[in-house]
């Protein structure tokens, strides 16, 4: 019998919301047509729309039109009526040294591509001859033992279409005996990029699936309730893909396909998270003795307002990358957030469908004793006819110890101290964008790549073109071969093609225009040509290159630079420039909705704070790993931010599921002791949450390309530290320290309930469930 609330036995008191319960009992009552209505969209979209990757989109619609390296290269083509920058290259090597006869073949073959002698060759063009022969090219680090031969095409030709014509002409014009090594360049590589991330997506998508299905039966030790899990989350993932793809397809937006693991991966868990609060709701409810009906109504009135919000932040989080100017962030940030909302709307009517449909059978397992169960009162028809109410005092635990001011203020600063020394590696992050570096070692391309960077330099495969314009600068050229010296001083340069450049073999003079207005060089860089450290040398001499030109005597002349090199410096410069704005569009958003759920301002901002220190944690963590202990030369550019945004997203879920209920508890009780009281409860809730999704986002690491290993890194580590430290110890000890400064307002208390009848008290507890109402 239930004792009487007194002052030392404070009482919480929760009724749902008229709407909620409107919306408890319609989704039960429409159970079997929800379930009809998901599986006929299901199977729609699969019929109607494309899915995402079908579209073939490439990198290159993710640089901006005004990208002024673009813009450098389309002046050099309208200059020079050919360009002199190729992004395929075939390459010929033999450590002990190419036959003269090989050498001179090379040559005869590019020429007759360029006058157009082989028309099989087509789409290819032109085809240039770089050779380390006798010291023709500057900066070579052998002689004679290597051939790159650039291939040009027609730019309207895809990615897919450039790498199989450079194929085909290797396999038409090239005899077994001439040393060929392979294709390469940043083209071939971005083909293999996408070949590599489809062809690893069916062995992720299963791998993720039987992870999720273990971590799940073991958390609630029934083999069915996994599989309703998997279903719902298969559901959100058919739809998104789907109906993502027609709507990149109707708003012209570039979707690049490396989002779709993302996807996939970020669906599995997120739906899952929501999944697990159902679950473990109706499950308790039906240990109570409710029917499966009223455990479903109850569970769903009490947590779709949770997964509507946490859903909605986060989708608001990711959203908020539209608001860069990177053509880059702008398309990954509307596919990730339809995901988020997708699988949310999924969740809150699906889920409780379906275990109004189940009931306990969704807990059923072999060989487990069914736990004994409380009766149901007579008259208890509805789940919403008496408050929910706690009148346990917190017990002596870890969450009673949090909460403690004596240890909580030097637990917290010791914390924040381990926090902070985590995120200290970020002072020394560096960006770069990847492409054939990439790669794994075993791939063909990549292995050609290193052989022609053995043979030359770092750099050979994406030289940097910089490009001079003035009256009359051609025929200047006592002040160019001054230009020229001096660019090959210069840090970080290995060598450089230009005017002044006398052993090029006949015709093929490419560096004045014939209307005399401009030169170009070709600039060979000592490094990976798009890792960070060329990217600082490119920074750098961009900001030297006016003092260069005064010096070398061609004051009156602009001068601009085009290439990979050249591409990657503007997107990592549009990275950082966006930094800041992507940072305040995340943060605003997910605050607003943690004031509105609140209904409160410091608090909302105090655990936001505590998400910021995770985040920057787990990015110094991943550039010690990355940058310090495998000598990448930089992160992935868009690494850091893409994970931080959606830990920010997800670390606000996080709050909603484990603050909510405390918040609701300290309505009719302080501050601290609600959260003592809830704490173990949900802290194990978010925990298992937490850790399916960062199996299931730490598996993208089975792509085997490395900006997939530092976004699977980076997502699984800041998702662990933000459940294990942020939301189990650092953010109730913060919240506790604060006191009554955020402490939310009294419940205002509901009109007078007509309490249900009575039913006599049993002599013992029944041993099996009751008969579940229909």
């Amino acid at each position: 019998m239930t004792e009487p609330s007194t002052p030392s036995t404070p009482r919480s008191r929760w009724y749902p919301s008229r709407l909620l319960q409107w919306y408890a009992r319609a989704v039960v009552a429409l159970r079997w047509p929800i379930v009809a209505f998901w599986v006929a969209a299901v199977a729609a979209t699969v019929a109607w729309f494309p899915a995402y990757g079908n579209s073939g989109n490439d990198l290159e619609q993710l640089i901006a039109v005004d990208n002024p390296a673009v813009r450098s290269e389309l002046q050099s083509l309208d200059k020079f009526g050919f360009p002199v920058l190729s992004r395929v290259a075939v390459v010929q090597r033999n450590p002990a040294g190419l036959s003269t006869a090989t050498q001179t073949k090379a040559v005869a073959r590019a020429k007759a591509v360029t006058d157009g002698a082989y028309p099989d060759a087509k789409p290819i063009v032109a085809a240039v001859p770089v050779m380390n022969t006798l010291g023709l090219f500057p900066g070579s680090a052998e002689d004679g033992t290597t051939i790159v031969t650039l291939l040009f095409t027609d730019p309207s030709v895809t990615f897919v279409g450039q790498h199989e014509a450079a194929e085909a002409f290797v396999a038409n014009h090239f005899d077994a005996d001439e040393g060929v090594v392979g294709i390469t360049g940043s083209v071939p590589a971005r083909v293999e990029q996408t070949r590599l991330v489809l062809s690893s997506l069916p062995r992720l998508e299963l791998i993720t699936v039987i992870a999720v299905f273990l971590i799940i039966a073991f958390v609630f030790r029934s083999f069915v309730t996994p599989v309703l899990a998997l279903a719902v989350a298969g559901v959100a993932i058919i739809l998104t893909l789907h109906l993502g793809g027609a709507l990149a397809d109707r708003l012209g937006v570039p979707v690049p396909q490396e989002t779709q693991p993302l996807l996939v991966a970020l669906l599995l868990g997120v739906v899952t998270d929501y999944v697990v609060f159902y679950f473990a709701g109706v499950r308790t409810q039906l240990a109570e003795g409710a029917s499966r009906l009223d455990a479903a109504r109850q569970a769903t009135a009490r947590f779709t307002p949770i997964v509507a919000t946490a859903g909605a932040t986060a989708a608001a989080g990711t959203a908020a990358l539209l608001v860069a100017d990177s053509p880059a962030f702008r398309a990954f940030g509307p596919g990730m957030a339809l995901a988020i909302l997708i699988g949310m709307l999924v969740a809150i009517t699906l889920v409780p469908a379906l275990l109004a449909i189940a009931g306990s059978a969704a807990f059923w397992a072999p060989f487990r004793r069914r736990r004994p169960v409380a009766p149901v009162a007579e008259g208890a028809s509805s789940p919403f006819s008496k408050p929910v109410e706690t009148s346990e005092r917190p017990r002596k635990g870890w969450s009673w110890l949090l909460t403690r001011r004596w240890f909580a203020a030097p637990a917290l600063l010791v914390l924040v101290a381990a926090l902070l020394t985590m995120a200290s590696p970020v002072l020394h992050m560096r960006l770069g964008v990847s492409f054939v570096e990439a790669l794994p070692t075993n791939n063909s391309t990549r292995q050609a790549a290193t052989q022609a960077q053995t043979g030359f330099a770092d750099g050979i495969l994406s030289p940097t073109e910089l490009l001079v314009q003035g009256n009359g600068v051609a025929g200047r050229a006592t002040e160019l071969a001054a230009l020229q010296q001096s660019l090959t001083q210069v840090p970080g340069v290995a060598g450089v093609l230009g005017p002044a450049t006398d052993e090029l073999p006949p015709g093929f003079n490419l560096f004045r225009a014939e209307d005399g207005t401009a030169v170009r060089f070709l600039l060979v860089l000592s490094d990976e040509p798009l890792g960070a450290t060329a990217v600082r040398t490119l920074t750098r001499l961009d900001r030297d290159l006016p003092g260069l030109l005064r010096t070398a005597g061609l004051d009156g002349t602009q001068a601009s630079m085009g290439g990979d090199t050249a591409v990657a410096k503007v997107i990592v410069d549009q990275t950082m420039h966006d930094l800041g704005r992507i940072a305040v569009a995340a943060l605003i958003a997910n605050l607003v909705f943690l004031m509105l759920f609140l209904r409160a301002l410091i608090a909302p901002i105090g655990l936001l704070a505590c998400s910021v220190l995770a985040i920057g944690a787990t990015l110094g963590l991943t550039t010690w790993l990355f940058q310090d202990v495998y000598h990448a030369d930089g992160l992935t550019f868009y690494v850091p931010f893409a994970a931080a945004v959606l830990l920010v997203a997800l670390g606000s879920d996080y709050n909603i599921f484990g603050i909510g209920p405390a918040w609701r508890e300290a309505r009719g009780r302080p501050l601290r002791e609600a959260l003592a009281i809830t704490l173990p409860q949900s802290a194990h809730a978010i925990r298992t949450a937490a850790v399916t999704l960062a199996v299931s986002l730490g598996l993208l690491a089975l792509v085997p390309l490395r900006p997939f290993r530092e976004l699977a890194f980076a997502l699984a580590v800041g998702i662990l530290i933000d459940a294990f430290i942020v939301r189990s110890l650092l953010a109730p000890m913060l919240l506790s320290m604060l006191g009554r400064a955020v402490e939310p307002a009294s419940a205002t208390e509901p009109p007078p309930v007509v309490p249900a009848a009575r039913a006599p008290e049993p002599a013992a507890l029944p041993t099996e469930a009751p008969p579940e109402r229909a």
